[in-house]
């Protein structure tokens, strides 16, 4: 048996990828251990278990509560030999989470991170907005957008420190905009800008760019093609990532080691599960009771279509770990883009994807046919695309895997916090006038996380606000 490993030392990201030749999936015979590389430094580090991602690879984290000044040793155990290089040496200082000691120069902090030189939907999102007059956005955002049923936050960014106010009765989702952002300036020092976040499901901004007045850059977690509002990832995904840096389950990096039976093993059939939030939903259930040799969907809960449920009938919850029991997946929209996408992405049954006007920041990546498989808006080649997949398993397991593999890619820790840092300083480099703190803005604290300990080692001190 080979072993080899691959790892990602990002100092605020506590992941390592580990990769097996020729490992029998499911027994995980070796172990991790992570300790201060200095004896002197007594840190407490806590090292879950391992995820098995059933392909020989493995996903391992680890959370620390305290600075690390020398740096950490780890060394990857089979029985009690070291294998592969190990041990290996991550250079000190390394901070946890909660830490506050930004890099004050970005560039290298993207260099460290291994940022992408461009990211195509920021390109795009950006191409309409070649400058960004907050004058005017002070004056027609809140008339526009921030109306009683709003669900507008105003943010400015100023020395590092974030400042808020809200527009709107439905603003309670600014806690998942809070949380990233205030994560990204413990890590880096972020451009002075002021910018608008819509909490809402719906893109705000359907202007169109020759028009005048022309549109607003809106930032929101979900884009259609008939808007124009600027994309970062969704509440979901930014929440779930920053769940898996914490440990817990039912996250995007947990996900990847919960897939289910082998390939093989999987249940021959497509499987949904949901709410009533769309039609499209309601008539996939049908099809499920007139074609159950071939597809398994139900409604978990009734909203949007209460008097269907005596007709349709209302599923039993099922964690999300048993739809990989299956070997097909189904994604139909919610009210906007399902935002289960990247889930089912990750795993490794094969995603059948409706057609849709909505996307997240990491769709234009994906290709149909290669990394999934798209179904029309109205269900109607459904059925068919299902028997296509029996009929042709192996392309099918292909497609899956392809389309897992680079899930897992766009979907790492590192990656969306490179593209929130990006789209924030492609909107700062837009700004024609300075930001400001304006009447009714709060400042945002830091989470006092008193049960860790922080020390910074930067040689320089962060700008002193004026």
């Amino acid at each position: 048996m080979g072993f080899r490993t691959f790892t990602m030392w990002e100092n605020f990201f506590g992941i390592i990828f580990l990769q097996f030749v020729g490992h029998p999936s499911g027994q995980t015979l070796f172990r991790v251990v992570i300790k201060s590389l200095s004896p002197k430094e007594l840190v407490r580090i806590h090292v879950p278990k391992p995820l098995d991602r059933n392909d020989g690879t493995f996903l391992m984290r680890y959370r620390m509560y305290e600075t690390v000044s020398k740096g950490l040793k780890i060394e990857v155990l089979y029985g009690d030999e070291h294998v592969a290089q190990s041990p290996y040496i991550l250079k000190g200082p390394v901070y946890h989470e909660y830490c506050e000691c930004p890099e004050e120069d970005p560039q290298a902090w993207q260099k460290t991170l291994s940022c992408p030189d461009k990211e195509p939907q920021i390109e795009k999102d950006f191409a309409s907005f070649p400058s960004i007059n907050l004058q005017q956005m002070l004056i027609e955002v809140p008339k526009r957008f921030g109306d009683e049923r709003g669900a507008i936050v105003h943010y400015t960014i100023l020395n590092n420190h974030i400042y808020r106010r809200s527009l709107g009765k439905y603003t309670d989702f600014k806690m998942f905009s809070d949380e990233i952002l205030l994560s990204l300036t413990r890590k880096v020092l972020l451009p002075d800008l002021e910018f608008y976040v819509n909490l809402g499901d719906w893109p705000l901004e359907h202007r169109k760019v020759n028009e005048t007045p022309g549109p607003l850059p809106i930032i929101s977690w979900c884009g259609s093609l008939d808007s124009q509002d600027v994309i970062l990832p969704t509440y979901d995904i930014t929440h779930s990532t920053l769940e898996a840096l914490r440990g817990v389950t039912n996250d995007l990096l947990s996900i990847q080691g919960n897939t289910g039976p082998s390939w093989i093993n999987k249940t021959e059939k497509a499987f949904f599960r949901g709410r009533d939030s769309r039609e499209e939903r309601l008539q996939l259930v049908q099809l499920s009771k007139e074609n159950p040799q071939l597809l398994d969907a139900g409604i978990t809960g009734y909203f949007f279509f209460q008097e269907k449920e005596k007709e349709l009938g209302k599923a039993k919850l099922i964690g999300f770990f048993d739809f990989f029991k299956y070997k097909y997946q189904v994604n139909v929209d919610g009210t906007v883009a399902a935002y289960r996408y990247p889930y089912l992405m990750l795993g490794d049954s094969l995603v059948l994807k409706q057609d849709s006007p909505y996307y997240e920041h990491f769709y234009m990546a994906l290709k149909p046919w290669k990394h999934y498989i798209p179904i029309k808006r109205n269900l109607s080649d459904l059925l068919e695309k299902v028997k296509w997949a029996k009929e042709n398993d192996e392309e099918a397991e292909k497609i899956a895997k392809e389309g897992q593999l680079t899930a897992r890619d766009l979907l790492q820790p590192h990656r969306l916090y490179c593209y929130y840092y990006r789209v924030l300083q492609k909107y700062a480099e837009r700004q024609l006038s300075k930001p400001e703190i304006r009447d009714g803005m709060e400042l945002v604290p830091q989470p006092d996380d008193s049960a860790s300990l922080c020390q910074c080692h930067r040689k320089r001190p962060l700008r002193q606000e004026l």
